[in-house]
């Protein structure tokens, strides 16, 4: 469906069972005004929300030219740095998202962080439009007393940690307790529990780093606990198949209630590790070990839900429960930080504020992905709204909306980069570093072994 032209007004217009006739080029395409003949596009953040928006903005637009800035030295965002390492098919998007990139309509600039290395405004000053792709960097804090001690991490810094995010390689997480809690029930604390208690054999061949492997192979975690505030009707993750939310319901109702047979039964009982979900309990404490020092243990608040349908709450029934616990992962969500003063943001919601990724009282700037919407859904959901942002831009190009006249793009910002002492890193350096990847991997049968200090990289070419 990505690969055909849409009317200018979106593909959402279209009745579901009306597609355009195939072959068929709709007006959108190819009649721009001469003063929109080579509309110079910037798109901050290079994970799936950036690539899939410059996919779209050079498609639909055949003279169109995107940038696309990215503050790691490395593209490819959380589909590098967020999927699991034992996930590897989830990854296959990155061919198409290589493919983009070598689009001569197209460049890489990583290293450079907006806000920081250049604002938002000079990005302004050089594009017809600039969009916001950046993500959600940061996590949700549990705001319970107790959450500074050590043995309290966020899942966020963990996955970070095994898949090779720089600034979180300095995590080393303490595994020598026997049982860790997790604090969440979405993809991410699955994701988390199944690392955490996967025999490190069956990671040895995926792309997880060389330090979290070395870790993991000492660790003495066996039990694991999922805890939730609601029950198992409300739970956050999802499966790969057709209606999700009823097989979910199926598959842990037949866990809950099916009696395992003889040989099933002998294997859970001489099984090493395990894990479990903890329904209707909500974080109050972390608990102190006597001497005051690290993390023991959780106190949580037995809930029960009120309310129907969405407006369904877990409100506390008054019983506590402590769970010992060496390790306390926070898994209840990511958040998104503002880029620059220039730009809006909404700091209760962490999104920047926007209509159908347009960003509310800036003209030319726009927003797609987690920054837009807040961190949920999987990569095909933000795919359509990527694509529905950059449909946005065209559109409002189109309607003389945007600036006219041509604009310097990055040759403008690779001058302002240069008098600050900044090298970006093009996409063929980055095929330099991803060849150096694969082949540190080779001799230990990984895919790769991923390179996680940025000074490395930028050595490694030359920088």
């Amino acid at each position: 469906m990505a690969s055909r032209c849409w009317r200018w007004w979106g593909w959402s217009a279209w009745p579901r069972t009306r597609l355009p006739p195939a072959g068929s080029t709709p007006s959108f395409c190819h009649h721009f005004s001469t003063q929109e003949k080579t509309p110079q596009i910037c798109v901050v953040g290079s994970g799936p929300a950036g690539f899939y928006t410059a996919q779209h903005l050079l498609k639909q637009h055949p003279q169109a030219h995107v940038d696309i800035y990215e503050k790691q030295p490395v593209p490819f965002g959380l589909v590098r740095f967020g999927v699991a390492p034992d996930h590897p098919e989830v990854k296959n998007v990155i061919n198409t998202f290589t493919q983009t990139a070598h689009s001569g309509r197209c460049a890489f600039w990583g290293n450079v962080e907006v806000g920081r290395d250049v604002t938002v405004p000079e990005l302004q000053e050089a594009y017809h439009a600039v969009v916001l792709s950046y993500g959600a960097e940061d996590h949700r804090a549990l705001e319970i007393p107790g959450e500074e001690l050590p043995g309290v991490c966020s899942a966020r810094a963990f996955v970070g940690w095994y898949n090779g995010l720089p600034e979180n390689q300095e995590l080393e997480p303490d595994l020598s307790c026997d049982t860790a809690v997790i604090l969440g029930q979405g993809n991410v604390a699955l994701d988390v529990a199944r690392i955490l208690l996967t025999p490190p054999e069956h990671l040895e061949r995926t792309d997880i780093t060389k330090a979290a492997l070395g870790v993991l192979r000492q660790s003495r975690v066996k039990t694991v606990w999922l805890v939730g505030r609601r029950g198992p009707l409300q739970v956050a993750f999802t499966i790969k198949v057709p209606r999700p939310r009823k097989r979910l319901t199926e598959l842990l109702l037949r866990t809950a209630t099916e009696k395992p047979g003889p040989a099933e039964a002998a294997r859970q009982a001489s099984a090493s590790r395990a894990w479990g979900l903890r329904f209707f309990r909500s974080p109050q404490q972390v608990l102190p070990s006597p001497d005051g020092r690290r993390a023991a243990g959780v106190r949580l608040a037995v809930t029960r839900l009120e309310g129907v349908d969405e407006a369904t709450r877990a409100v506390p029934t008054g019983d506590m429960e402590d769970l010992p616990c060496g390790l306390v992962l926070s898994s209840i969500g990511y958040k998104s930080r503002p880029v620059d003063p220039s730009v809006p943001f909404d700091s209760k919601l962490g999104v920047i504020p926007n209509v159908e990724g347009r960003v509310m009282d800036v003209p030319g700037l726009y927003c797609s992905g987690w920054v837009k919407r807040g961190p949920t859904g999987v990569i095909a959901t933000t795919m359509t709204d990527s694509f529905l942002t950059g449909q946005m831009l065209l559109q409002d190009l189109k309607a003389g909306l945007l600036p006219s006249g041509p604009r310097p793009g990055y040759a403008a910002i690779q001058a302002l980069l240069s008098s600050r002492g900044v090298r970006p890193v093009s996409f063929s350096d980055w095929e330099k570093l991803d060849a150096e990847e694969v082949a540190r991997g080779q001799g230990t049968g990984k895919p790769r072994e991923k390179l996680v200090d940025p000074q490395e990289m930028l050595r490694l070419l030359g920088h």
